[in-house]
């Protein structure tokens, strides 16, 4: 069954030993990360698939990751402290691979090293993790429909666990928020950002507004993670759930949403 689902930011100013002193200006998404770990052992999840924009894909189609244990570790970064083990479902993935393989491409792999879009949150909420299995899942070469279509399938499946399943969409939004921003500055990158927590906030047409958005308006943003969001609004098409912005920060120039969709019944 789908426990609860939830968009994160991936940024590794999050982790202390990267961030530093500037960990403290994004202390509001920090707190909304203890906020999703409190939710996740209340509610005894199992297992976590978590979609990563980050996570290297096929040529064609979508990679699943899994193994029987993930390494966390963010040495690209210059930090060789902070490490992690987290078990990986390697059940869960197979099925998922079996039932999917007909109707799309779906590729395993069992690289024990975690991408930083998974790592990052998956290090965030580590304090509750230690029962709780994961799975990663990569983007794919291909439209925002198509990835829709995937949740769609893949919401099919996980409700028809026995057992408690929670998704995360590892996504950063804009980052061309200011003059500072890894991109520069574009007045579009705001409009991106607000659209499309005015869209997220409408779940009767959150799917329909997300896939219609100007192709010029998502490029010019530079986003990263929206796909994320796209598989995940087709995990929750036909479900009933109440989304609830739980931060935005914008500080540092890129949009750093976190986000509670909570299922409802």
């Amino acid at each position: 069954m789908l426990s609860s689902s939830y968009i994160t930011p991936h940024s590794p100013i999050l982790i202390p030993a990267i961030g530093k002193i500037n960990n403290l200006i994004l202390d509001k998404t920090t707190q909304s990360y203890q906020k999703i770990a409190e939710q996740l052992e209340a509610e005894k999840v199992e297992s976590i698939i978590i979609i990563s924009p980050h996570l290297n894909s096929p040529e064609n189609g979508w990679l699943i990751n899994s193994t029987p244990e993930f390494q966390i570790g963010f040495g690209d970064f210059g930090d060789f402290a902070t490490r992690g083990q987290i078990g990986g479902d390697m059940v869960l993935a197979h099925e998922l691979k079996e039932s999917l393989k007909n109707n799309f491409t779906i590729q395993l792999s069992s690289d024990p090293q975690l991408d930083y879009g998974s790592a990052i949150p998956l290090q965030l909420l580590s304090p509750v993790l230690k029962d709780i299995k994961i799975i990663s899942l990569s983007h794919a070469n291909s439209d925002r429909q198509s990835h829709l279509a995937l949740g769609q399938a893949l919401k099919n499946i996980i409700i028809s666990q026995n057992k408690k399943i929670a998704v995360i969409a590892s996504a950063d939004l804009s980052h061309r928020l200011k003059r500072s921003s890894p991109g520069g500055y574009s007045a579009k990158g705001a409009k991106f950002d607000n659209k499309l927590i005015e869209y997220l906030n409408q779940p009767e047409s959150a799917s329909e507004n997300v896939l219609q958005m100007d192709e010029k308006l998502i490029k010019d943003a530079m986003e990263c993670g929206l796909k994320s969001i796209c598989i995940l609004l087709g995990i929750l098409d036909g479900l009933e759930y109440e989304p609830k912005v739980l931060s935005y920060q914008d500080e540092i120039g890129i949009g750093y949403l976190t986000m509670a969709m909570n299922i409802i019944g």
